[in-house]
């Protein structure tokens, strides 16, 4: 009796033995953690330094060559239209002047003799006293005088203007930002004798990298502040972008129309512009939150009432230094998964270790 006993316990026990042993393990829960997904309502707002010039500057300069004995002005001089701001020596033009009279001159004179012989030869033609030869002649001399003149009085006119052209005038108002020869120096002609600032408009000129003239705003309303006192404001829009990337430093320039500049907003002042992008089309999650599904990139979604993880396919618009902009395939509050995505599988329950 006793023996049987035995034996059924042995059978109780080995038969519980056999059903943990075939029974499936407690499923595990994974911590994880996780980020609450976010539209950007605005876009990041960008900040350059840039400087104050004018909107419409010339280098004046001289169309001949020759030594600079005056230049009236100074940088800072407020110029008015027709302003003389420098004199070359004019000896050798005036030299050229009186050289190009006197033959002029002496071509008409002889020009007045031939006219002469022309009309007498005519006259006797009349009478039969001289033959067609002799008119046919006088006339061609009176021709090729009459050419002569003509070519010399060019030559006057231009000898005239190379005169003018020793004499340097501003041709609009503005100031003198910059000057380019002194006295008593010899210029070549179109060398920089002075700079010209004419009056009107003001841009606020900036130094763009390649990356915001690609994929910056079309047409942004700038910014502008003084750099040394934020309290003098302007606005402005692009007015000019650079074709060509300057070849050190690899940025554009671009000029910004600024709408009634302050008066403390002078040339040359250092400036401030700030650009406000376009929001960022699509929602931003950490790259650590990047897995694959069937070839294709996805993360770990969380279900916020049963703590469980699926899988979902996603399509990426861009890829950042730290983060990955998902333009499909995630809503606004959902949770994702951003640590831990490398244990877990469809339908395992986690624990949320932290949700920003």
């Amino acid at each position: 009796m006793f023996k049987s006993r035995i034996a059924a316990a042995a059978l109780i026990a080995a038969t519980l033995a056999g059903c943990e042993k075939n029974s499936p393990p407690a499923a595990q829960v994974r911590p994880v953690r996780t980020v609450t997904v976010e539209r950007g309502v605005e876009g990041e707002t960008i900040s350059l330094t840039g400087q104050i010039r004018a909107k419409d500057q010339a280098s004046l300069a001289f169309r001949v060559d020759g030594r600079m004995i005056e230049r009236p002005v100074h940088v800072g001089d407020t110029l008015t239209a027709g302003q003389v701001v420098g004199r070359l020596d004019p000896q050798i033009q005036q030299n050229a002047l009186h050289s190009a009279e006197a033959n002029l001159a002496s071509l008409e004179a002889v020009t007045t003799q031939a006219r002469l012989t022309f009309l007498r030869q005519q006259e006797l033609l009349k009478d039969g006293w001289t033959t067609h030869a002799g008119f046919d002649d006088a006339q061609q001399k009176l021709l090729t005088a009459q050419a002569q003149v003509d070519s010399a009085q060019a030559q006057v006119r231009i000898a005239r203007e190379q005169q003018n052209y020793t004499v340097l005038f501003s041709d609009a108002a503005g100031a003198v930002t910059a000057v380019g020869a002194e006295p008593g120096e010899v210029v070549r002609a179109g060398q920089m004798v002075v700079q010209l600032a004419r009056v009107g408009g003001r841009d606020a000129v900036f130094d763009v990298p390649e990356q915001l003239i690609r994929n910056g705003p079309h047409d942004p309303l700038v910014e502008i502040e003084l750099s040394n006192d934020p309290r003098v404001k302007a606005t402005g829009r692009v007015r000019e972008v650079a074709p060509q990337a300057d070849s050190a430093t690899r940025t554009y320039q671009v000029k910004v129309g600024v709408a009634d500049p302050p008066e403390a907003m002078r040339l040359g002042s250092t400036v401030v512009g700030r650009i406000k992008l376009l929001a960022t089309p699509g929602v931003e999650v950490p790259a650590t939150a990047l897995t694959e599904k069937d070839g294709r990139p996805a993360v770990w979604v969380v279900d916020p009432n049963s703590k469980t993880v699926s899988l979902r396919n996603i399509e990426i618009l861009r890829y950042d230094s730290a983060t990955v902009v998902i333009s499909h395939g995630l809503e606004t509050g959902e949770l994702v998964v951003t640590a831990g995505v490398q244990t877990l599988r469809p339908g395992q329950t986690v624990r949320l270790l932290g949700a920003a």
